[in-house]
This record gives structure tokens, sequence and C-alpha cells, in this order.
């Protein structure tokens, strides 16, 4: 009841919508079927976009019309994607296994001890086109991955990545510019 109490009804009602509403996602095994159940649902994916075992959160709050997957991406086995905020690939944007895109972070409840420390934070994601992002990676509320960058497996991106750079490491940093 606390958490009904915090977001609300209206918001814990579109929770159990959005909920429901994924079953045929998570039943379609063809990447065409999932694109275009997500499209049904509000997402704006581009024409051969392949989209693998992607899980969504954050469903009941900006949603699946926050999230916009540009032409010829890829996004692959167990990424996830928080829709707290929108989340933009541009065209040609690689996410390899496991990526997590956080547009949100919260530590508890409002009257958690650590929300006067780490209040709640919630900003966009945008990857720009023809980037790649490892395996594993992490990249954090407000980041933008530049145009034609490459972010290496297991990074944790926490600040924006420039154009035609590889970025690696815990936090990401600079590696060196691509050619």
């Amino acid at each position: 009841m606390k958490a009904i109490g915090e977001i609300g009804l209206g918001r814990a009602a579109r929770f159990g919508v959005m909920t429901l509403a994924m079953v045929p996602y998570r039943l379609a095994l063809f990447p065409p079927l999932r694109s275009l159940w997500l499209r049904a649902l509000g997402a704006r994916i581009g024409a051969g976009a392949i989209l693998h075992d992607v899980r969504f959160f954050n469903l009941y709050r900006r949603g699946l019309p926050g999230l916009s997957v540009g032409r010829d991406c890829f996004l692959g086995d167990e990424c996830l994607l928080d829709l707290a905020e929108a989340i933009v690939l541009e065209d040609q944007v690689t996410l390899a296994e496991r990526v997590l895109v956080l547009t949100h972070t919260n530590v508890g409840y409002r009257d958690h001890p650590l929300q006067r420390h780490f209040p709640p934070v919630a900003a966009p994601v945008l990857v720009e086109a023809g980037s790649f992002v490892g395996a594993g990676a992490t990249l954090l509320p407000g980041v933008r991955v530049g145009r034609g960058s490459f972010v290496a497996a297991g990074s944790v991106v926490i600040g924006d990545i420039p154009a035609g750079t590889l970025a690696a490491g815990v936090p990401a940093r600079l590696v060196r510019a691509l050619a």
C-alpha cells in the first residue's frame, strides 16, 4: 500500500495495464513481431531494427512512447531499458547483450533516510547515430553518447561521451579518439 500511496492510484493502474500489455511482447519469439507490438504501444522503432530479448521497466512512467529506436539498430539479449524518461537510440546504434540504460535513480520511498543525501534524479538518455555500447555496460541518467562512439564492455557511463571516441572503465573515461 505504501507504493500506491507514493505513485498514486492512476500510476498503479497504468503499471498493471502495461504489465499485461507486455505479455504478447514476451511471447513474441521473433524481433519483427516484437517491434510491431512495441509500435502498437507507442514506441518509435525504425526499419531494420532488431530487438532481441530486451526488457523494460518503469512503463507506468514515461513508458513506451518515450522509446525511440532508429533504423538498423541492434539491441541484444537481456538489455534492460528504464523508461522513466525518454531513451533515444539514433540510426545504426548497437547495444550489445545485457546493456543497462537508466533514466532515473532513486534510493527508495520518500521517507528513506538517504533521500536527503541522494535525491531522486530523472533525465533522458541519448545514444547518437553509429555508436556501439558493449556488453554489460551501464548508461546513467542524462548521458549522451556522441555520434560514432564506442563504449567498451562493462563500462559505467556517468557523463557525456564525445563523438568519435573510445570510452572504457568504471567510471568510463576517454581512451582515445577514433580515426
